[in-house]
């Protein structure tokens, strides 16, 4: 469900690379995109609208539509026997449905008591590979991370919104030198916008809706959910998202203090015999995570790993990956296999 859409559309290139074959596949997406055939490793589909009888004889489905739509769609399909999957923020803080992280926590798969299970937040995601292997071996106490936010968390229409920005600025080089004029220019040429204002050139340290204590939406669920699979309810956790002019894969800046000492040699080996991540840590020779060289890839990438003098207890480092891949589609992909595996 949503498969034309950013997060669909990785999905179909992703699903063909796994080595497992579904007997069937069937797409669904919005009005406008019904009656499009989308190929998957070969297998034509045709993309079908979003009904009721969709549903029958599937096994398995994978949503991401709009929130508004999500809740009534995902326990329509859950009360025909269809295992959900879903990735809107609708059911990730139900204690009666899984929130899965597949290398973290995949067991969680076959407790889905509605049958339904929450795909995580693209962010956590991100993180939670580093830090349930640091968890493990040194007990996670409390968190501070800045996230650095891709236009491509909007899906579709944040990265054209880039784009189309980006088209307007190029060229102008007397811009950013003067208070409002990039806003100016943006604003006047493509009018209102789906980000809280002008991200080219900029940066924007508001993602979400604004919540309690100053808070938005996108910091407090970074909170909730790191809890949840992590497994630690009470885990500190202070966020600051920032939307920066990235077009895919988001990256976090993490500060992380641990219940025993730790060293960073240590830190740096546990990470690089964690499976779902790959150490790029040599700022001596430029070596560390970007966005524009993780584009693309599955794991969680690490660098710039080290401790602050005194603190021995805490370990800085810094994230990066793809947010419509790992932090969507693949993991999606991750758990549709687990629940196959369990049917």
């Amino acid at each position: 469900m949503g498969a034309t859409g950013a997060v669909g559309r990785v999905l179909a290139r992703v699903l063909p690379t796994r080595g497992v074959v579904w007997e069937r596949i069937r797409l669904a997406a919005a009005p406008e995109d019904v009656g499009r055939t989308i190929s998957i490793g070969g297998r034509a589909a045709v993309v079908e609208e979003l009904t009721e009888e969709f549903f029958e004889g599937v096994d398995v489905a994978v949503f991401d539509i709009p929130t508004p739509l999500s809740r009534r769609w995902v326990e329509y399909a859950a009360s025909r026997g269809v295992v959900v999957i879903d990735n809107s923020p609708v059911f990730r803080l139900d204690t009666d449905v899984p929130l899965v992280a597949a290398e973290v926590n995949p067991l969680r798969v076959k407790d889905r008591p509605r049958g339904i299970i929450a795909n995580p937040g693209a962010i956590t995601l991100t993180m939670v590979d580093c830090l349930a292997t640091l968890h493990a071996g040194w007990e996670l106490e409390m968190l501070v991370v800045t996230t650095l936010q891709a236009a491509s968390g909007l899906g579709r229409r944040g990265m054209a919104r880039l784009y189309d920005e980006i088209e307007v600025v190029a060229g102008h080089r007397e811009l950013g030198q003067r208070p409002g004029d990039v806003r100016r220019l943006i604003e006047h040429e493509l009018g209102e916008s789906v980000f809280p204002g002008p991200l080219a050139l900029n940066v924007l340290p508001m993602v979400g809706d604004l919540a309690q204590d100053g808070a938005t939406s996108e910091e407090a669920k970074i909170r909730d959910e790191l809890r949840r699979i992590l497994g630690l309810p009470h885990l500190p956790v202070a966020a600051t998202c920032v939307r920066v002019p990235v077009v895919s894969s988001h990256c976090v800046s993490v500060h992380a203090r641990f219940g025993r000492r730790i060293e960073v040699k240590q830190a740096r080996q546990a990470l690089i015999e964690s499976p779902a991540v790959v150490v790029l840590d040599d700022p001596e020779h430029a070596e560390f995570p970007t966005p524009t060289d993780v584009v693309g890839s599955d794991p969680r990438f690490a660098g710039r790993i080290r401790q602050a003098p005194d603190m021995p207890r805490t370990l800085d480092f810094f994230l990066s990956g793809d947010d419509l891949r790992k932090g969507a589609a693949l993991n999606m992909i991750q758990i549709a296999e687990l629940v196959r595996a369990d049917l």
